[in-house]
């Protein structure tokens, strides 16, 4: 009888000094399965913004090219007129006399009646969403210095302007609303003799470039501005 008491106590007593703390390596694997569970969660966070980003690209990459195709059949309505990519090439039907930059008759012409049809287009849900702005890029021949030549670049970009912006007389004239979205639309640049041609009357030319938004781009509001009551150019002013 006195040794099954003995042996209770004992047990007992061993119950009551086992500890109180879970061990170190339960620690140990209870944080590791925390980790574990943290990590799972950010990269499916990190995947689903990837497949979101890419997802956007593919739309956008999409939608541009609808835009495109419905430019290029635009394009295709004035003979020598060509679109590579997001580049409009007038080919022979724009181009300058050496140092010179003067755009004759039929060439203003050609240009306001092409660029009502690109701004029809800018103007739909597609050119609203993704066109960002159309560049008038001039460009020169070798000849002569490079600053010249920028200079004369510049200037056969802001002739095209004047073309599209100044009234004429004639059927060909833009209206109020296309002369205030070329203001807007349109930015002017000059390339001096970079990216020449085959030929030097090849490399007196000028190209409209298109830029497009990026998918995460908010557009810029401009504010509504009526057209100028000077209307002359300034490259014709002594």
């Amino acid at each position: 009888m006195v040794r099954p008491r003995a042996a209770s106590r004992r047990g007992n007593r061993e119950e009551g000094e086992k500890p109180f703390w879970i061990s170190f390596s339960d620690l140990m694997t209870a944080l590791m399965v925390l980790f574990l569970v943290a990590l799972t969660v950010a990269l499916l966070a990190i995947t689903h913004d990837i497949s979101e980003a890419e997802r956007q690209k593919v739309e956008q990459a999409q939608e541009i090219s609808a835009f495109l195709a419905r430019l290029q059949a635009q394009v295709e309505q004035f003979p020598g007129v060509r679109l590579r990519g997001n580049v409009i090439d007038f080919g022979d039907r724009a181009r300058f006399d050496s140092n010179s930059h003067k755009l004759s008759d039929s060439q203003a012409a050609l240009l306001r009646s092409f660029v009502p049809a690109v701004l029809e287009l800018a103007r739909d849900p597609l050119g609203e969403k993704w066109l960002k702005r159309i560049v008038v890029e001039g460009f020169a021949d070798a000849r002569g210095g490079y600053l010249h030549n920028l200079d004369l670049s510049l200037r056969r970009s802001e002739r095209v302007m004047c073309a599209l912006l100044l009234p004429a007389s004639g059927p060909e004239a833009l209206a109020e609303a296309d002369r205030r979205q070329v203001r807007e639309l349109f930015l002017v640049s000059g390339a001096s003799f970079n990216a020449l041609k085959s030929s030097a009357e090849e490399s007196r030319r000028i190209e409209l470039r298109l830029e497009f938004r990026e998918p995460d781009e908010v557009p810029v509001l401009r504010a509504d501005s009526g057209i100028e009551a000077d209307l002359r150019c300034p490259l014709d002013r002594p």
